[in-house]
């Protein structure tokens, strides 16, 4: 296995542990940039987060891509005759942030190397080419993957490989070859940033708010 990175700069104080979600970010900033196919997505507007699972096993969920806008880019909508509009989430630098890329922990740590890259680059593709904040639509009524699943998937593997085939360095794609028991021994513990979604909000104030946040895609487990 490839040596790991330290933790991002080392001279400032910060957590001892494995930030799993700087080094995430990192790996999908040089995927979008060596990618033409993914070169769309702005990821300065895309939080990466995580949610803990209870059981370390890989069945079940391993990422979802939530859009924070509506279908169309659209920022409101019209629900039994009321008008809610979506809140907005903006960074620490003042920018919107218009899609979440989360990962079930330890659940996608314990995937295969081509797994873990595999579900990552499956959640960017779902990224709208427009970045807009809505998802990819394909036609017909199975507008996530179209078609067939199955060509979807090898379209999946082909950037996977077409990635590879760039030499990406082991400072930025290492760490998939470890599992979350194999961070956890090298750096103690593995952690990162937990983006909580935004809420629906009635245009009428005296209606309570809706937790329900827009419909994203879940990755297959």
């Amino acid at each position: 296995m490839p040596d790991l990175p330290p933790s991002p700069n080392p001279r400032a104080p910060r957590p001892a542990g494995f930030d799993f979600t700087f080094h995430m970010r990192r790996l999908c900033e040089d995927i979008v940039e060596r990618l033409p196919e993914l070169s769309h997505v702005d990821i300065g507007r895309v939080a990466i987060s995580f949610s803990q699972t209870r059981r370390a096993s890989t069945y079940g969920l391993h990422a979802t891509v939530r859009p924070l806008r509506l279908a169309g880019g659209s920022t409101e909508v019209i629900r039994r005759g009321r008008r809610w509009i979506l809140q907005r989430l903006v960074n620490r630098q003042g920018r919107e942030i218009l899609y979440i890329v989360n990962f079930y922990l330890p659940r996608f740590l314990n995937l295969s190397f081509r797994d873990k890259l595999n579900t990552v680059i499956h959640e960017l593709w779902h990224i709208s080419p427009r970045f807009d904040g809505d998802l990819r639509r394909f036609r017909g009524r199975c507008y996530a993957h179209g078609g067939s699943r199955k060509r979807f998937e090898a379209s999946i593997q082909r950037l996977a490989d077409k990635y590879l085939g760039l030499h990406p360095p082991d400072e930025v794609l290492g760490f998939l070859h470890y599992d979350f028991g194999g961070l956890v021994a090298r750096y103690g513990r593995v952690f990162g940033q937990r983006v909580r979604p935004p809420k629906m909000i009635p245009v009428d104030p005296s209606v309570r708010p809706s937790r329900a946040p827009p419909s994203g895609h879940s990755g297959s487990a």
